[in-house]
């Protein structure tokens, strides 16, 4: 948890009472529900769910706004939505999409507050997807100079690559290969069919690897 969350704890709610109960001993499913109970999210309830969540909206907001100095405000805010709206989350199963929705809806709504283009991804690490459909991975089991040099350029070369999609493609992009979110999901957040989530997707990496295929192992 960052130092300006930490510090800003008060301003979500300094009046909990103390519960003995060991939060981090509770599955997620079952925080999540202690949250919901009452006016107001219980305050060491939500304290274990930003632990076990914070990396989660770290991540999400890296990669949509890799250049902003004021990420760790962005991630505040996060917390303080969601502090505010978790009691209207209906199903808990579904907390981890509905997390990334509130990051990225927050990134769109500062992106045009601030109203110039940025880049809003970057990518350092290859992926490699369970349905096999893209594989980012570089051969070689121990890389001398010319294989590093050669994977900084391949990442710079995908930096740029997903950078020049358009904005629609990078969002599908960063939750399904970023958050590893199922294509059902990215439909409910991005608010589209299924149908065109898929076809994003599919345009996304077809284009990505067409630019990269130097790079990418045949």
């Amino acid at each position: 948890m960052s130092q300006s969350i930490a510090a800003s704890w008060s301003t979500l709610d300094a009046r909990f009472p103390e519960t003995p109960v060991e939060v981090d001993k509770l599955s997620n499913h079952d925080l999540i529900l202690r949250c919901q109970t009452g006016v107001r999210p219980e305050r060491t309830a939500f304290a274990e769910l930003m632990r076990r969540y914070q990396s989660q909206v770290d991540r999400v907001l890296y990669h949509l706004a890799p250049d902003w100095s004021d990420r760790a405000d962005l991630a505040q805010e996060v917390w303080i939505r969601v502090f505010r709206n978790v009691a209207r989350l209906q199903d808990p199963s579904k907390f981890r999409g509905w997390l990334s929705r509130i990051a990225t809806n927050l990134f769109y709504d500062e992106l045009r507050k601030r109203k110039r283009v940025v880049s809003p991804l970057s990518l350092d690490a290859p992926r490699t997807l369970d349905d096999g459909e893209m594989d980012w991975e570089i051969a070689g089991d121990t890389p001398g100079p010319e294989e590093e040099l050669t994977t900084r350029e391949f990442y710079e070369q995908l930096r740029l690559a997903i950078a020049d999609l358009p904005e629609v493609f990078r969002t599908t992009i960063v939750l399904r290969e970023i958050e590893g979110l199922a294509y059902e999901e990215i439909a409910e957040i991005t608010g589209v069919s299924l149908g065109t989530v898929k076809s994003r997707i599919a345009r996304a990496r077809t284009r990505l690897q067409s630019q990269l295929q130097t790079y990418v192992e045949s």
